[in-house]
């Protein structure tokens, strides 16, 4: 049975899009971390509910911004790269040049590029929440000590699945939107040089603009299919 896509070009993409934005969504995770960590820390100690720190910290970075940073963070990057390299196929006839070899291009060249960003955004989203958890907690400690081991369990105390795998997983709703917008961008440019910037200004645009709404939507439905 033939697959519905090249896997070679597939393995490709998934470094491309996975391994490649590792340390940029790592950096933006960690730095979100400490952000929340020193807010949280502030307001908690405002009102006497500094013992609620670690749930708060986990909840923050796991459930709402962990996913949406990493979507953002994500859309720019493979966003732009994606728009960009097939724009640049599609102006200098590579695309017509692959057809005429009796290659599908959307199957070899769009087909893997959106499987890539459904596959690997769920799993750039555990690596930012990771990132952001340790740097929250280190940002923490470096002002009143708190061993690790007392704030994973405080702060997953209570925690069932529902709460971290959903928020997690819709993400891949992200990679969805992100890969389509990239590909329709880039595989529809005209023009040249300026289209082919064009593109990757468009598909930078078009897929975080998407992503956070597609975020309104899906917090919502989250919310009602996992009370």
């Amino acid at each position: 049975m033939t697959p519905p896509f090249e896997i070679r070009e597939l393995i490709r993409q998934l470094d491309e899009v996975g391994s490649k934005s590792l340390p940029l969504v790592a950096l933006a995770g960690a730095a979100v971390g400490v952000v929340i960590s020193l807010e949280a820390r502030h307001s908690l100690t405002r009102f006497g509910a500094k013992s609620l720190f670690p749930a708060t910290l986990v909840y923050s970075v796991v459930q709402v911004m962990g996913p949406i940073i990493t979507g953002l963070v994500v859309s720019g990057r493979v966003g732009a790269g994606i728009g960009a390299e097939l724009a640049s196929m599609k102006v200098t006839e590579q695309i017509d040049a692959i057809e005429a070899s009796a290659i599908n291009p959307y199957r070899f060249l769009a087909a893997t590029r959106i499987l890539a960003c459904i596959l690997m955004l769920p799993l750039l989203t555990l690596a930012a929440d990771a990132c952001g958890l340790m740097s929250g907690w280190f940002a923490q400690s470096m002002v009143e000590p708190l061993s690790f081991h007392q704030f994973i369990e405080s702060g997953f105390h209570g925690a069932t699945f529902n709460a971290f795998l959903p928020p997690t997983f819709k993400t891949a709703v992200y990679g969805l939107i992100i890969g389509l917008i990239a590909c329709f961008q880039g595989m529809r440019t005209r023009g040249g040089a300026e289209g082919v910037g064009r593109a990757a200004t468009n598909s930078v645009v078009l897929a975080s603009l998407f992503v956070i709404l597609a975020d309104v939507v899906l917090v919502k439905f989250i919310l009602v299919v996992f009370p």
